[in-house]
């Protein structure tokens, strides 16, 4: 392909609206334009990187022996009414309604579609093991789409169902996708940190996030560097040692505090760290009133508290509900009450002695409280977020955070969608059962933006070989007729070997062309100007490392399948 028939707009400025790497240089490198908000044109070269990802990503899938599909983008609410997720799915799933009034939603996962197309296509145990996949649009209506591709309302997933008879086969169906999304993920050059995660609204058991490591990313990762334990921080757990308190108990008293209702507030005032206080945070589950019990130095997590309390909907309780079932105005709420309401303590709770916590009463607080005899611990579980210095769950070491962004996630479903769908085999005594499922995602958008978070330098993109939209571009500095032929030769012989290549034959300054080079980032690099027409060589420049070569018309075939079969190693091993 060249260029001058090509469509590559190129910019030399970064966008206004970009704010990470990966953004600006698509735009700059003339991979995507902008739409409107949270939706983005794939031009031509952009296509072509997207088009090798999905490649590996269908593949992989392929030769693992799952079977493709193409689902529907629009779903009918029937089918997410019978999951019972029609309601719960929040504002970010798009609904909408036809010329009859029909309720459908434009899918933002496909487990209910997956699942009634597969009831009506098996029926026996010898149907199973299956793995169902799609590599298709999605929709999420985001509050604020951001970040390019990363955070966008239309995106394009690969998603995948597997379906057992038992909990043994799922097993080995979602061991078979950990060892899948490693190779897919590292064919794309793509360094990932597997973590534990929330299974969330998808429901299931084990789960399992496949994170690349940027300070753009949105999801928080604990790792222990001794012993390889890495978690999401919505997941991740943290040793609770216990206190033992050598202090005798005070009495409790209350003490009156005008206007002093946030940790730092107290701490200031009672001249005290954090930990000494009880923090009390009323929500609402699922309609009923709970309060969330934790130290005053712990944030609470409430996707621990909201899976502890297998609740489909958790929010803030509202500052009227908060004095109704309190007596008191938010920030003075505490355990020691006599009122009737569910009690969720952190299990570090227990440990706290002579504590200071809110009265229930405004401008009000106890000190001197102590678990067992002022309040009864009834009920606790691990609620708070893990933080950086905490020790590992498994080996007690001090873990670290990283930022990172999640480019793909696999889930042990279980029965939530096969027994609520109504989905049965006969066993092999004839019996109906369900079986059992598990998901597993890629988003491939978000995918080929983490290659270029990961593959940049301050001059563009630098893409990877498997990956890349051309493996080579050359450059072409020719001014009479007869040198723009001479460029045109190496080009239809580097074509017409089956490489995939693209020629700058533009009537453009060198700089300009030596700089939309870098910027788009192909891997190799022929440059085609006086050293040729005078001396038969040519420069070959790798973009990835920045080293160059001459070689001669008659060795520059063996010697770029050599650097392809190189760079194609590098990625491999």
């Amino acid at each position: 392909m060249k260029i001058s028939r090509y469509i590559l707009p190129t910019l030399k400025e970064d966008p206004s609206d970009a704010t990470v790497t990966s953004h600006r240089l698509m735009v700059r490198a003339g991979l995507i334009r902008k739409e409107s908000a949270g939706m983005y044109i794939y031009l031509p070269l952009g296509l072509k990187v997207l088009q090798k990802v999905t490649a590996i990503v269908r593949e992989e899938m392929n030769r693992s022996g799952a079977l493709e599909f193409l689902m529907p983008e629009m779903t009918s609410a029937e089918l997410w009414k019978e999951s019972g997720r029609w309601n719960t799915m929040g504002p970010e799933m798009f609904r909408i309604k036809d010329r009859n009034s029909m309720e459908y939603a434009l899918a933002p996962t496909h487990e209910e579609a997956f699942t009634s197309a597969i009831r009506s296509l098996i029926s026996s145990y010898r149907d199973l093991p299956l793995n169902a996949y799609q590599i298709n649009t999605k929709f999420r209506d985001e509050i604020r789409p951001r970040f390019g591709v990363m955070r966008s309302k239309e995106f394009i997933m690969k998603d995948a169902y597997s379906f057992d008879m038992d909990e043994q086969g799922l097993d080995e169906s979602y061991q078979t996708m950990r060892k899948t999304y490693r190779t897919i993920f590292k064919r794309c050059s793509l360094e990932t940190i597997p973590v534990e995660a929330d299974t969330g609204a998808m429901g299931g058991s084990q789960s399992e996030e496949f994170m690349v490591a940027s300070e753009i990313g949105e999801e928080v990762l604990l790792i222990c560097e001794s012993c390889g334990y890495k978690a999401n921080q919505e997941k991740a757990e943290f040793r609770h040692t216990a206190v033992e308190n050598k202090e005798p108990e005070e009495p409790i008293l209350e003490v009156d505090t005008p206007d002093v209702r946030t940790i730092d507030d107290l701490t200031a005032f009672f001249k005290c760290g954090a930990e000494r206080f009880l923090k009390s945070i009323i929500y609402t589950a699922d309609g009923e009133h709970v309060m969330a019990v934790v130290p005053g130095n712990r944030e609470i997590n409430e996707h621990k508290l909201k899976n502890h309390l297998r609740a489909a909907e958790l929010e803030l309780a509202s500052d009227s509900a908060v004095e109704d079932v309190t007596g008191a105005p938010v920030g003075f709420a505490g355990p020691v009450t006599e009122k009737k309401i569910r009690m969720v303590f952190d299990i570090s709770v227990k440990d706290i002695a002579n504590g200071i916590t809110g009265a229930n009463k405004r401008n009000t607080h106890f000190t001197g409280v102590n678990p067992g005899r002022d309040f009864t611990v009834t009920e606790e579980s691990d609620i708070t977020i893990a933080e950086e210095g905490d020790p590992c769950p498994q080996c007690g070491k001090a873990m670290i955070t990283r930022k990172g962004i999640e480019v793909g996630h696999i889930f042990k479903l279980g029965y939530k969608y096969s027994k609520s769908m109504s989905l049965t085999v006969l066993d092999k005594n004839g019996k109906a059962v369900n079986p059992i499922m598990g998901c597993y995602g890629i988003g491939v958008n978000r995918t080929m933006a983490a290659i270029v978070e990961q593959h940049h330098d301050e001059k563009g993109i630098v893409w990877p070989m498997s990956i890349a939209p051309f493996q080579v571009l050359i450059t072409g500095i020719a001014k009479s007729e007869e040198e723009i032929a001479s460029v045109d030769e190496i080009y239809s012989m580097v074509r017409d070997a089956g490489i995939e290549v693209l020629c700058d034959d533009r009537k453009v300054s060198p700089g300009f062309k030596f700089a939309d080079a870098e910027l788009i980032g192909i891997p190799v690099r022929i440059t085609v100007g006086k050293n040729y027409f005078n001396n038969n060589e040519l420069e070959i420049k790798m973009r990835r490392t920045g080293e160059s070569e001459n070689v001669t018309k008659e060795n520059l075939l063996s010697r770029i399948r050599e650097i392809i079969a190189e760079e194609m190693d590098i990625i491999d091993n």
